[in-house]
């Protein structure tokens, strides 16, 4: 590589994140509804049409903040796990770990938060490159059920029969090491898992919740406990394959 070419790669990557991080301001002051590239543009002392060269539209630069924070998100939980499972943490920890990894993730950027779990934003339509990004702190807590699948085996609740086909289903698409009866409370549990968060970020606990960690580490315990990362609760143990 050139020292010119090298000189531009560098000035693109600098350029690219001055748009990045103000578009990121705007974002906590206006609002991602009112996010524009002419105002970012102007910021940062640049003309519009030297912005356009590297965000063509105001779509293009919401989707790299999204899979941005969808990624920022992903690692702290891929961290987490890493971390846990190097002390030798059982399962229940790990799962712990990995969730208030997401909360603290969630309560230091707000902002970039809401932009992914918060209100759509008018006129946009998350595009392909998204959904990877997004599926990672589901991921991570796949990973954890598998390895406790595997090692120690699971309780979970008996399969209502009306979901029997649909738990097939998600457990070949999402969890295929995994037996179906487990992927129906795997899912809720990711769900769940963003809405307790999503309350303590927008504010739903205010004069509702007060001891704030300690509820949280509860109400995630509760979600293993669902997938049968505890013993059982009215189910049989769910034993690894041979």
């Amino acid at each position: 590589m050139s020292t010119v070419r090298g000189a531009r790669e560098r000035a693109r990557i600098e350029v690219t994140a001055a748009i990045k991080d103000e578009a990121r301001r705007q974002l906590a002051a206006e609002g991602a509804a009112k996010l524009s590239l002419r105002a970012v543009a102007r910021e940062l002392g640049m003309a519009s049409s030297a912005l356009y060269r590297y965000f063509p539209s105001r779509d293009d630069l919401l989707t790299t903040l999204i899979v941005d924070a969808y990624d920022a998100v992903g690692e702290s939980a891929e961290a987490a796990h890493r971390a846990a499972r190097a002390e030798g943490a059982p399962h229940l920890e790990r799962w712990a770990s990995v969730a208030r990894a997401v909360r603290g993730w969630a309560l230091a950027h707000p902002h970039e938060y809401a932009l992914i779990y918060g209100s759509p934003v008018p006129g946009y339509t998350a595009p392909q490159a998204t959904i990877g990004p997004a599926a990672r702190v589901g991921l991570v807590l796949i990973s954890i059920v598998g390895d406790a699948y595997r090692e120690d085996g699971l309780a979970v609740p008996p399969l209502a029969d009306e979901l029997r086909a649909e738990a097939g289903r998600m457990a070949a698409e999402f969890a295929p090491d995994l037996p179906p009866g487990v992927a129906v409370p795997l899912i809720a549990a990711w769900a769940q898992l963003f809405g307790l968060v999503s309350f303590e970020v927008f504010g739903q606990f205010h004069r509702v919740v007060e001891a704030r960690d300690d509820f949280f580490l509860a109400a995630v315990t509760e979600l293993a406990r669902g997938v049968g990362l505890l013993g059982p609760r009215g189910g049989g143990r769910t034993s690894p394959r041979p």
